[in-house]
């Protein structure tokens, strides 16, 4: 039997999970030990469990290096069930979250930044991860998880569980560089693609202030932008829609993984303006330096957030009342759920109800 990282031998019961027994297999039922709550743990019954496109990318080792059988799963939503003896900041019956990672070094400039994600030691993932003892990870498609509480998120009240969930993913991923790059009130903001990245962008980048256009290839997600707190929205599918957007925006924000043009997007932007990649597609996009040097653009990155910026993305969404729009299902429909990903058939974020796991 599989087992966590554990400095001891584990008294729980055995976690009933759904994994990867391979490549591009089906996804289906099975077990593994979680360690007992060390001094600095708790232990979380997981409710919620979210399904980030990145889950497919590793169950079906398109990123390569996967470690197999895997339980994917970082968007992870629960009560906290037992604390270790040195743990003063939650309580049995607190609601938490797990994001992308359950480790990190500590002792890097960016971890003790708060930017533990960027650790030069490499943060340990929550799931197809090794810790720090060379033991895998396994990841929220299960029914528990033991997590140092140092990497634990609070959920505030005002956020229901399971709309928290991709929060932990994809609400930081957004959040994090709209905040990084300087996104504020009177901003004019693009968003790149409607899907469970997009739709988080535009309402965050509302409640930021900013005026936010939606493009996106379907026409069809016109009435969806706009209820989601889009301003405007443009079908990036018609020929006029470039040359009519010219020099329109101050920020581009791209969550698209599927190939495209970059260049054609940077032409969007006023002088000094910036284009921020979160999606990540599979092969290299050619850039030309024309498209940067004459009105002085920046092109940049940005991944996930640090616990400290976690933290204060979740305190933000409940205070303005921000949540991800999901479609609830049980485990045994993950299969179905990652075909209907692929042909982009969700609003906007598979949560998987983990209760389905503990049902007999």
């Amino acid at each position: 039997m599989p087992r966590f990282a554990s400095l001891q031998e584990s008294s729980l019961p055995t976690t009933s999970a759904y994994a990867a027994p391979s490549a591009k297999a089906a996804l289906g039922p099975f077990t593994l030990e979680r360690r007992e709550p060390r001094p600095q743990d708790v232990l979380i019954d997981i409710q919620y469990c979210g399904v980030c496109h990145s889950d497919i990318h590793q169950a079906r080792d398109e990123w390569g290096g996967a470690l197999f059988p895997m339980v994917p799963g970082h968007e992870i939503v629960g009560k906290v069930s037992k604390v270790g003896s040195a743990v003063t900041t939650f309580k049995v019956g607190d609601s938490v979250g797990v994001g992308c990672f359950v480790d990190s070094c500590r002792e890097c400039p960016q971890c003790l930044k708060g930017e533990e994600q960027y650790c030069d030691r490499g943060s340990v993932n929550t799931y197809n991860g090794r810790d720090y003892e060379g033991q895998p990870t396994f990841g929220g498609y299960s029914t528990h998880i033991t997590v140092d509480a140092k990497y634990v998120l609070r959920i505030p009240e005002g956020i229901p569980l399971d709309r928290a969930a991709p929060l932990l993913c994809a609400g930081i991923t957004t959040y994090s560089p709209l905040r990084y790059y300087g996104v504020k009130a009177g901003s004019k903001l693009a968003v790149v693609g409607l899907g469970g990245l997009g739709h988080m962008a535009v309402k965050l980048g509302k409640a930021m202030g900013a005026e936010v256009t939606v493009l996106s290839t379907s026409p069809s997600k016109r009435d969806d932008a706009l209820a989601l707190g889009a301003t405007h929205f443009a079908a990036t599918s018609e020929k006029q829609t470039f040359k009519a957007l010219r020099r329109s925006f101050d920020f581009v924000l791209d969550t698209v993984s599927a190939q495209h043009d970059y260049n054609a997007y940077l032409s969007l932007l006023k002088t000094d303006g910036t284009m921020i990649i979160v999606g990540a597609p599979e092969t290299p996009t050619p850039l030309a330096a024309f498209s940067l040097i004459p009105r002085r653009l920046k092109l940049g990155g940005s991944m996930i957030g640090g616990i400290r910026e976690t933290q204060e993305m979740l305190d933000f969404c409940a205070k303005h009342q921000v949540a991800s729009d999901v479609e609830v299902i049980p485990i045994q429909k993950i299969n179905e759920a990652y075909e209907r990903m692929l042909k982009n058939d969700v609003r906007y974020r598979f949560v998987i109800d983990t209760a389905s796991l503990r049902a007999k």
